[in-house]
This record gives structure tokens, C-alpha cells and sequence, in this order.
């Protein structure tokens, strides 16, 4: 490993750990519970993030007039090198919402193959990883015509019957738990009760639940103080974009990281 030398190196023992999240939507409805559950066990830390509603981990993903590169495509992986040059910063992980690509008609295999080669990446970086499991009591619950109505909204044209998808999360989940124990990484469950109606958001207060386990999972002391979140924080937060998106076909770039806050910490959105 590449010692850095004078001021460099202080800097560098002087920052936080390199936290890095990778989901979809429920990510993103959550990032300013995660930003506050990551200020409160760690300052100084530079906050990387690969969300966004619909976000696929292999292909582009569109909602509306919104389109944004691939995970695996994304500027995630070049920023965690350019923050980390030397590897000599902690590096802390999660991948969750994993199961929007079912929904896009891919393969369990191929979805599998994906968030393998997402952990893998993770992996040569020396990171904790914590990956969250489907959530299969939920999906099990949700019945003909929920599940129309999840179609409708979210994903017109998935071709799975609902019968085909409550098969297709659990080989899928049975294909990440073991791409996580091949990792070492920590698997957290996510119960049904933590899930609304719609089977496939988490509602907001269990979101802080899910942080708080991945926090753990990754060996950050906790703190006996609960979150306060600030409405400024979350404005400030919900109203940046990622690095590289496309606007109704035209592509628009912004320079990251989108949020600095007086203790050092960062956020980019990639």
C-alpha cells in the first residue's frame, strides 16, 4: 500500500470513512435519514451515492422523462478511486433495492450476475458490505390486483405474472445470499411489516431501521442521541442531481460532491 507523505497524509487519517450506497427508489426516499445516521457515528465523510427510482444495475433506466446510467456504468466506482487513491481509507457499503431489473424482464441469472459484479467491485476496494435481502414476505403478500395496480404505475411493461415474480425474488434472493457469503458481506432482512402497500417500498420510518443495521454491520460506534433530521438537509438533499443524467433527451452533467456540509461531510450522487 502507497504511503502518502506530509499534509497529504494528515488529511488523509484526518477524514472519515468513504461510505457508498448503492439502491433505487427506496435509497433515495431514504437519503436523508442515511446522511443523518452517517454524520452522527462518522464526520468527515465523503458520501457516495447510486440511486435513483427505477435505477437498473446493468442497463439505462427511464421514468418519465428521466434517464440515468447503469450502476455498473455509473461514476461511482471512478469517484471511490479518485477519493481513495492510496486505499488507505475505510470503506463502507451497501446495495439494496436489488429486483427493479425482474420488473424490466431480465433474468434472475442476469440480475444475479450484476449485483455479483457490484459486490465484487466493492470486494478489490477492501469495503464492509452490507446488501439487503428481497423483500420476499411483502411480495407474497400482494395479490392480483395490487399487483396490477403496482404494474400500472411503476413498471407497465413488466411481462412477469405475479405468480412468475414471487418465484423469480426468491431464486434471486437465494442468489444473492450466497454472492454475500462468498463475499463476507452482511445480509440484512427486511421484513413484510416494514413495507407499505404497494409491497415494494419500505415505509420511511423503517428506512431509519435499515441505515441504523447497516451502520452497525460496517463496525461504526452507534450514538445514543436519536436522528434529527433537518428540514433544510432533507430540501437540500432531495432537490440535487446525479452527475450524469438525461432531461427529456438532452444530457446534463453536474459537478459533484452536490452537498458540503460544516463538519466535512460530503455527498455525491452518481
Amino acid at each position: 500500500m502507497a504511503v502518502m507523505a506530509g499534509t497529504d497524509a494528515g488529511e488523509a487519517a484526518a477524514r472519515g470513512p468513504l461510505v457508498v450506497a448503492i439502491g433505487a427508489s427506496n435509497l433515495s426516499r431514504g437519503l436523508a435519514g442515511l446522511v443523518t445516521t452517517v454524520r452522527r457515528r462518522r464526520i468527515g465523510s465523503d458520501i457516495l451515492v447510486a440511486a435513483g427510482h427505477g435505477r437498473s444495475f446493468g442497463v439505462t433506466s427511464r421514468v418519465a422523462w428521466r434517464r440515468l446510467p447503469s450502476i455498473l456504468g455509473c461514476g461511482l466506482w471512478r469517484a471511490i478511486d479518485r477519493l481513495n487513491p492510496a486505499g488507505d481509507r475505510p470503506v463502507a457499503a451497501i446495495v439494496t433495492d436489488i429486483g427493479n431489473d425482474l420488473l424490466y424482464g431480465f433474468s434472475v441469472e442476469q440480475t444475479a450476475d450484476w449485483v455479483r459484479g457490484c459486490i465484487a467491485r466493492l470486494a478489490e476496494r477492501a469495503a464492509s458490505v452490507a446488501v439487503t435481502g428481497l423483500p420476499l414476505e411483502s411480495v407474497a403478500r400482494a395479490g392480483p390486483l395490487r399487483y396490477r395496480l403496482l404494474k400500472t404505475v411503476y413498471v407497465p411493461g413488466c411481462p412477469l405474472t405475479l405468480e412468475q415474480l414471487q418465484s423469480a425474488a426468491r431464486r434471486l434472493d437465494d442468489a444473492v445470499r450466497a454472492i454475500a457469503a462468498e463475499s463476507s458481506a452482511t445480509v440484512i432482512e427486511q421484513p413484510g411489516e416494514w413495507y407499505g402497500l404497494d409491497s415494494i417500498h419500505v415505509r420511511r420510518r423503517r428506512l431509519d431501521e435499515l441505515w441504523e443495521q447497516a451502520a452497525t454491520a460496517w463496525g461504526m460506534a452507534g450514538s445514543a442521541a436519536p436522528a434529527r433530521r433537518s428540514l433544510g438537509d432533507w430540501s437540500r438533499i432531495g432537490t440535487r442531481a446525479a452527475e450524469i443524467r438525461s432531461l427529456a433527451g438532452g444530457v446534463r452533467f453536474t459537478r459533484q460532491p452536490v452537498v458540503h456540509w460544516p463538519d466535512g461531510t460530503t455527498l455525491s450522487l452518481y
